[in-house]
């Protein structure tokens, strides 16, 4: 079977390609003109360019593929007004979804985001959770992941083979950005001033890798598969980071309240006069409030998901590789 990756060369891509090459696929990664490709020396495959924003490059990459994979889905990282956000995430998304019905993909996963999952009022969330409307949260993140997941569902209405696999809060290692890993960087150097409270479900990158493959492979069109690990919270979280990383352990908190606040700052200063982006991005505070604990009975149940390593394997695996890297002071 002949798989094809787009975004192989961030922490979610590489992790998926790991597990199929542990499967034996014949493994195409799909990647834009530049891309760091030394990322990913570690892999074989075959290369392929194209851009989300091309449609026919999409479906020029996807000739002769089984499955694909978008690892690569579009989130807001400078501030833009919320059209073009939504603009640009609705064009990359009709153009994959045209991609892999015009190249008659028998399989797909679209990699989503659980800030389209509304808070739970148990407590504790799982996939049946769907916005009905347009979500009160008004961020470009929020806007742009919900979106997507909606186009994914209707697409798989259409007849379109496409699976969602949302993986929860994951660290490990290839977090080149670093992206979620930036917890972890940020404590160990002792850079980070405060943080806010809130629930959390944390997995290993490589869980997520192979529960996103098993997605791909197993789970029925249209469907969404939380691809969780451990349901934990901010505090224990900080508190974990900064005892691996034997730093005093950061006490300091911010509210949301007060976060929104220097984000809107930011956020109007870099409008104006550019210059550095945000520190405390929308998107940051868009993920940060919408934490909440994550049910992944039905990927157990489904898939045959269950992940291999504890929030505390996962910090210990990240932490160990972001000092290799040269992200964290000796």
């Amino acid at each position: 079977m002949r798989l094809g990756i787009i975004g192989g060369t961030g922490m979610l891509g590489h992790h998926i390609a790991i597990a199929a090459i542990f499967k034996q696929y014949e493994l195409v990664i799909i990647h834009r003109e530049g891309s760091h490709l030394s990322k990913i020396s570690d892999l074989k495959y075959e290369s392929r360019t194209a851009d989300l924003d091309n449609r026919g490059s999409l479906i020029k990459a996807f000739d002769g593929l089984d499955y694909v994979v978008n690892a690569a889905a579009y989130y807001p990282t400078i501030p833009r007004p919320l059209s073009a956000e939504l603009k640009t995430a609705r064009l990359q998304m009709q153009f994959f979804i045209d991609a892999v019905r015009e190249a008659k993909i028998k399989r797909a996963l679209y990699v989503g985001g659980a800030i389209a999952i509304p808070k739970s009022s148990t407590g504790v969330a799982n996939e049946s959770g769907i916005y009905t409307k347009i979500p009160e949260n008004s961020a470009p993140y929020v806007q742009v992941k919900c979106l997507m997941d909606e186009m994914a569902r209707d697409a798989a209405k259409s007849d379109l083979p496409i699976v969602i696999g949302i993986p929860s809060m994951t660290f490990g290692e290839y977090d080149y950005g670093p992206t979620t890993g930036r917890l972890i960087v940020e404590l160990s150097n002792q850079t980070l001033p405060a943080y806010i409270k809130g629930d959390r479900n944390v997995v290993f990158a490589g869980d997520a890798g192979r529960g996103l493959l098993l997605a791909l492979e197993k789970g029925s069109f249209g469907e969404r598969y939380l691809i969780s690990g451990d349901n934990t919270n901010t505090d224990d979280l900080v508190a974990l980071i900064c005892k691996k990383a034997g730093v005093k352990p950061l006490a300091k908190t911010l509210s949301l309240k007060f976060a929104k606040i220097i984000s809107k700052i930011q956020e109007t200063r870099y409008a104006l006069l550019r210059g550095t982006p945000p520190t405390l991005s929308s998107t940051a505070i868009a993920v940060l409030s919408g934490g909440q604990h994550l049910d992944g009975s039905k990927a157990k149940n489904e898939l045959g998901y269950v992940p291999e390593m504890s929030a505390e394997d996962a910090v210990h695996r990240a932490y160990h590789w972001f000092k290799k890297e040269g992200y964290i002071a000796k």
